[in-house]
């Protein structure tokens, strides 16, 4: 089980790891069980910053945070809710013409937008996290959830692509590891931190109405569409927890 593993965090973080050449498919799709637990690494990273950097200039902290989690990340989620807002807006409701602007590498005005209104979000709640004193506490249950919101929406939308590796993913995810996997995790974290369950209720709540929303207009889910689907889920769970953080 050491290529999934190896997989998944060379393809969702900047940490390295020993390259692996033509990985089969089984094990690609294996990968993706392990998405959950790269989100707690990245997560208990950004807390050590959050302890590491305590004292410092709250409006500084936060943006250094994010900085960070944007380098550690390689941006690759960010990409895709670019790709995925020009779509939502040129595609105008059309299926077909939403996938066609999608594969444009190219980014419109409401791409770059919809990316600075994201990351403005994201650093003025982890400024509000810190200033509660509770960042280095919970703020690595903020890329668990992203995570955990692309397993979710691999198990339960079709893949619409037929080619590239999301659609090899897709295609050899194992449904019961997968749902084992949620399971564990959002059992884990909620035991950890009781306080937790309206935070998780919440954000349930906004992934299925962002599963509902792919499914009306695409009828499955693209690569694309995960990255935008972990980058909103970890905004809007960031957010929760600015106001839902009893212990």
């Amino acid at each position: 089980m050491i290529t999934p593993l190896v997989l998944a965090f060379s393809l969702l973080t900047k940490i390295p790891m020993p390259m692996v050449a033509n990985p089969p498919a089984r094990e690609v799709g294996i990968s993706t069980l392990y998405y959950p637990l790269v989100g707690v690494v990245i997560g208990l990273v950004l807390s050590g910053m959050a302890w590491g950097m305590d004292g410092l200039s709250l409006p500084l902290h936060s943006v250094l945070v994010l900085i960070f989690w944007v380098w550690l990340t390689g941006g690759l989620h960010l990409d895709g809710l670019a790709d995925s807002a020009d779509g939502w807006i040129g595609g105008m409701g059309s299926r077909e013409k939403t996938l066609a602007i999608m594969k444009d590498p190219q980014s419109g005005p409401g791409a770059v937008v919809v990316v600075v209104l994201l990351l403005l979000l994201k650093v003025a709640a982890l400024h509000a996290l810190l200033a509660q004193g509770r960042g280095g506490e919970l703020l690595w249950l903020v890329p668990l959830f992203g995570r955990f919101s692309m397993v979710f929406l691999l198990l339960t939308l079709p893949y619409v692509r037929q080619q590239g590796m999301g659609a090899v993913v897709a295609a050899h995810l194992p449904a019961r590891g997968g749902w084992m996997v949620l399971t564990f995790w959002a059992a884990l974290s909620i035991w950890w931190w009781p306080g937790g369950v309206v935070a998780w209720g919440l954000g349930l709540g906004f992934l299925l109405h962002f599963r509902k929303k792919v499914k009306q207009r695409l009828g499955g889910i693209t690569g694309d569409l995960l990255g935008a689907g972990c980058e909103l889920s970890e905004a809007v769970f960031l957010l929760f927890l600015c106001f839902f953080n009893t212990p």
